[in-house]
């Protein structure tokens, strides 16, 4: 073996154990969300929807950090699979040239309705964090020097939008607070959502987004709340939430299609209720063993709040799907992501997976 085969060995060696790693498959990751995937935006809200205490995060290296999960949530993953080597900054932490990896403007209550959540306190709803990202704009012309080079620059960034279970949990199916039930169908309630997202993906768009992950509301009427308030055995998942759910995610799944059709912009679809589902009907396949109840919470099913300042979860976290009454484990988020990202069933993602898109 000669010199430099040793030394192209050793690199090889290096590279293997230290997991060196390229740049990522993208320039930047915008995310905008809800509590499935903020990570520490409400932590200075007066907000009932915060994270910032044990347990929640008992399995994240830096401990609570506002993520509604024992450790990382489905964007965590995804950033991990798209080649960046730490995760996506909080809009409420971010400065300097650390937004040009992109921003988490995710808010835990967050809607696509402005008043969605609002008995829960403090949130920054679908407009505020459109508007947080517009703002952020501006830093990225200062950093790269002109419009032409940030919009070429942002045009190759993934923008992950995951908005509306809130609509449903903390809107329309709590009529003791809202009276969107009696305004609207199930039918009318989705055509209403689907138009407010349209203006805020089109605001998106008008401000350099071309890349788009739109992901599905889950299966919300399976979460332990819903099956501690609603379902007689606690087992069997509520069908009128899911069934309104299931005719917002065909709408927004349409809507793939229409900007597919009518712009430059690369829309996809994931489908987290399909993904949910699957985990929720073949739990052994995943290493799962309990589907129906959370891992910490009060009350039937842990279902009836979130987990409690300091309470003990459950040890064995990684066989629950749900960590507590409404957030799935890191576990359950880690199988979420690596289908969304590498579709494993053409249901999964439509017309392509997170993978594909930005290889475009």
């Amino acid at each position: 073996m000669g010199k430099w085969d040793v030394v192209c060995l050793t690199l090889l060696v290096l590279n293997l154990c230290f997991g060196a790693r390229g740049e990522p498959q993208v320039p930047c990751y915008f995310i905008f969300g809800d509590s499935l995937v903020d990570n520490g935006n409400n932590n200075q809200l007066q907000s009932l929807a915060r994270a910032d205490y044990l347990p929640y995060g008992i399995d994240f290296p830096d401990g609570p950090s506002g993520r509604f999960s024992n450790g990382k949530t489905t964007v965590d993953v995804i950033a991990e699979l798209l080649g960046f080597d730490d995760y996506i900054p909080p809009y409420s932490t971010a400065t300097g040239r650390d937004v040009l990896k992109g921003v988490n403007f995710a808010s835990a209550a967050a809607g696509i309705r402005e008043e969605t959540g609002q008995q829960l306190g403090g949130r920054i709803t679908f407009s505020g964090q459109v508007r947080n990202y517009q703002n952020l704009v501006s830093q990225v012309v200062n950093i790269l020097g002109n419009e032409d080079t940030a919009a070429n620059y942002l045009s190759k960034c993934i923008f992950s939008i995951g908005l509306g279970s809130n609509d449903y949990l903390n809107n329309y199916f709590m009529p003791l607070y809202y009276n969107t039930a009696d305004r609207y169908t199930p039918e009318q309630y989705s055509d209403v959502l689907i138009q407010q997202y349209t203006e805020q993906l089109q605001a998106l768009y008008n401000y350099g987004a071309r890349k788009f992950v739109l992901i599905g509301v889950g299966a919300i009427g399976c979460s332990p709340n819903e099956l501690a308030q609603n379902s007689q055995d606690g087992k069997t998942c509520v069908a009128r939430i899911d069934s309104a759910n299931q005719i917002f995610n065909n709408k927004l799944k349409g809507l793939v299609d229409q900007f597919n059709s009518n712009s430059d912009a690369k829309f996809i679809y994931v489908n987290a209720y399909g993904i949910f589902q699957d985990i929720i009907n073949s739990p052994a396949a995943y290493g799962f063993k309990v589907t129906n109840t959370g891992c910490c919470g009060v009350g039937r099913n842990n279902g009836q709040i979130t987990c409690l300042p300091y309470q003990t979860p459950c040890q064995n976290r990684d066989e629950y799907v749900f960590w507590d009454a409404f957030h799935p484990t890191e576990a359950a988020n880690a199988i979420i992501a690596r289908r969304s990202y590498s579709a494993r069933s053409p249901s999964d993602a439509y017309p392509i997976d997170i993978r594909r898109l930005a290889q475009l």
